[in-house]
């Protein structure tokens, strides 16, 4: 299967066509708890693990982005469906972390307004990239730090050095909508994007430049154009003809943007 592209097909059957040990990153989000309308495919989350174990390289990644919804008063809890039965065909849960949107506008009348999806981290073995994003600390510098207590019971205090930067936490929050999700008008003909910036920033932590990242579920392409900007290689699929046609606009536009700039 030829990197580089965006192919409008049922991905258990496109990666079909990848050879084993093949990815060095995934990173998704699934039409979990029919959220989207994909003209009713019925989505086998089961089989998408399987051949994605498959296809993911000894030390590859799956980022997962899913929720849940809340029907008849009761959690569907799909994302821990989901993250069982990535454990249960091989996958290591990495991590669990939160994707957190700054703007959510939907209020619930007898809960707390909901704002958050996890975002699974999933790893074929051991991670073999871990490229840590990090924030500046609070407090820089030399500042004298007590130590252990001796027999004298005295606390003693010597010079220590504190970093000046610190790895990120892992929840991870985000502005969604026009000019937080994206800027690209065109791509909310999609009902269900994340922003660009959360794929930009998981792709930076987990692979680097000419890895190969693939998004089996690639609806509007923000993973495609984020892997390209950021000199990756990638794949998307979509069942979807529409979708298919928006992402690969997209990322398109992109190269357009990078040639004539």
């Amino acid at each position: 299967m030829k990197t580089n592209k965006i192919y409008n097909i049922n991905c258990v059957e496109g990666m079909k066509e990848m050879q084993d040990n093949f990815v060095d990153l995934v990173v998704t989000s699934p039409p979990y708890d029919d959220l989207r309308n994909y003209n009713g495919y019925d989505f086998q989350y089961e089989e998408v693990a399987k051949e994605l174990f498959r296809v993911v390289k000894e030390g590859g990644i799956v980022v997962w982005v899913v929720g849940d919804r809340t029907k008849n008063g009761n959690k569907t809890l799909t994302s821990f469906k989901h993250a069982l039965c990535f454990q249960n065909v091989g996958f290591n849960v990495h991590d669990v972390m939160i994707y957190q949107k700054k703007n959510t506008p939907f209020m619930r009348s007898n809960a707390y307004t909901n704002c958050f999806e996890y975002m699974f981290v999933f790893a074929k073995g051991k991670p073999k990239t871990f490229n840590p994003l990090k924030v500046p600390t609070v407090r820089q510098g030399l500042e004298k730090m007590p130590v252990n207590k001796k027999a004298d019971g005295i606390n003693n205090k010597v010079l220590g050095k504190l970093n000046k930067e610190k790895t990120r936490i892992n929840i991870w929050e985000y502005a969604v909508g026009l000019g937080g999700s994206t800027n690209d008008r065109f791509a909310f003909e999609h009902t269900a994007i994340f922003p660009e910036k959360l794929a930009h920033e998981h792709i930076l932590s987990w692979s680097n430049e000419n890895d190969l990242v693939f998004d089996p579920m690639c609806g509007s392409g923000t993973v495609c154009k984020m892997a390209s900007l950021n000199n990756r290689n990638f794949i998307g699929m979509d069942i979807s003809k529409k979708y298919t046609e928006l992402s690969k606009r997209r990322v398109g536009l992109l190269k357009q943007e990078l040639k004539f700039g």
